[in-house]
This record gives C-alpha cells, sequence and structure tokens, in this order.
C-alpha cells in the first residue's frame, strides 16, 4: 500500500509504503502539547518506507531521545522519531494522510495521561458541521 499526506498549507508532501507497524490514538501530554489536540492518531513504519517528496521539515528535541517534526511554514506536525523507544521506526501523523481513513485505528495508548473528558466524549451531541 503507498499512501501519501501533506501539512496544511502544502509546502510539505510525504509518502509512506507498506503496512504500518501499528496505527494508535496516543494520549500522552507530549503529543498533546505538540498538536494542541486532546490526542494524537499515529500509523508507525519502518524508517525506508517514508519518503518525503516536497518541501522540507524542521525537526526538534521534544524531550530525550524524542524528534518531532513539522513544517516549518503552518506548523502541521508530521512525524515522531525516537531512536531508544522505536529504533528505524518514523510515525507519521495519521490526520495529515490524503485519505486518512485508509487506515484504521488499532489501539488507544498512553491513556493514563488522558485528559479525563476525553474517555466520554464520545457520547456528547453530534453536529455535522458547526451549530447554528
Amino acid at each position: 500500500m503507498e499512501l501519501e499526506g501533506g501539512c496544511q498549507c502544502g509546502a510539505v508532501r510525504y509518502a509512506v509504503e507498506g503496512e504500518p507497524q501499528h496505527v494508535a490514538l496516543c494520549h500522552c501530554e507530549g503529543c498533546r502539547k505538540s498538536a494542541g489536540a486532546p490526542a494524537v492518531a499515529w500509523a508507525a513504519f519502518a524508517e525506508n518506507e517514508f519518503t518525503l517528496k516536497q518541501g522540507e521539515l524542521k525537526t526538534y528535541n521534544s524531550s530525550g531521545s524524542a524528534m518531532r517534526s513539522f513544517c516549518p511554514i503552518c506548523g502541521t506536525g508530521i512525524a515522531y522519531r525516537n531512536a531508544e523507544m522505536l529504533p528505524g521506526i518514523v510515525d507519521i501523523q495519521a490526520a495529515t494522510l490524503d485519505n486518512p481513513d485508509a487506515l484504521m485505528l488499532q489501539a488507544q495508548i498512553q491513556t493514563a495521561e488522558r485528559i479525563g473528558w476525553m474517555a466520554t466524549a464520545h457520547e456528547l451531541p453530534q453536529f455535522e458541521r458547526y451549530p447554528g
């Protein structure tokens, strides 16, 4: 399987090939702070299955050996690498794929750090668009 994705402004484009090793929704504080969101969906691929097709990524060390890469123009998070915990793996922010529905979530991880209200968010009223 080959999937493509990119950032919000279009400056960064990438492709991944093969089957992901895992697809998980992460609730850790690092992911939440990095994305400004209550959780981040990740799809893990072997490093050699990831190709940057357009643009450049800015990378910063967010903690220990954790390296987060993002578009330097719009700030969209693209990738996470951690050579100590996940050697040879690049985690792609699954929501940046052109077709995020191509990969199904398999697990929720780091739930010990989950924001309390996320446990029942699925019970809230739902609207297809912003309610008037």
